[in-house]
């Protein structure tokens, strides 16, 4: 199985293609290289730091070929601030646009007596079916590090409580996001991602 993992300059690309390798995948980077957009079988989007990185992808044409593998059925996985993309946008960048796939906008968490950012490991409680979240069960805790956190709509398959609850997955058909990182939560993140892996198309 041929993985895509885009590089805008904003993701934690290492530790990503490290264990989505160890689980059996053939993950390739493309950094701009629409082609491989183009014959994706998977493709992952992650980030980390500020919204405003997801220009590259606009000014790269790697949104255009994003949203034609979605149309063909690819499976896409966005992993932090690539889940939050996958909104109209956030407030940490009120000029750049999200994907538009999930509705609402991205926001900071509100000040109160807890630090900002959420970093850490934190529960998961579930809502709605999810192929992505398969055998996870509730209570399981993964690891994040944000924060900016998607509302919670009718696509959202997991929420978390800090401050506020907020998005910690959404899913839709073939789109998926996740607002923790997978490849550092452990057994739970591997179970998910290896989900993602077996999805078909």
């Amino acid at each position: 199985m041929r993985v895509t993992v885009i590089d805008y300059k904003a993701g934690n690309l290492t530790s990503v293609l490290k264990t989505l390798r160890h689980l059996g995948a053939e993950a390739v980077v493309s950094d701009g290289n629409l082609a491989l957009i183009e014959s994706a079988e998977r493709i992952v989007l992650p980030g980390v730091g500020h919204f405003a990185a997801t220009q590259r992808l606009d000014s790269a044409g790697l949104t255009s070929a994003i949203r034609a593998a979605i149309a063909r059925g690819v499976p896409f996985l966005g992993v932090c601030v690539g889940m939050q993309w996958l909104y109209s946008g956030s407030t940490e960048a009120p000029g750049q646009p999200g994907l538009g796939h999930f509705d609402g906008q991205c926001t900071r968490f509100s000040e109160s007596t807890e630090k900002i950012p959420h970093v850490g490991w934190n529960s998961l409680a579930l809502r709605n079916g999810s192929r992505l979240l398969a055998g996870v069960e509730p209570g399981e805790f993964v690891y994040f590090t944000h924060s900016y956190k998607g509302p919670v709509t009718t696509d959202t398959t997991a929420t978390t409580h800090y401050i506020e609850p907020f998005a910690a997955a959404v899913e839709r058909g073939n789109v998926m996001g996740v607002q923790f990182h997978p490849e550092k939560s452990g057994d739970t993140g591997l179970k998910i991602l290896r989900n993602f892996l077996e999805i078909s198309c």
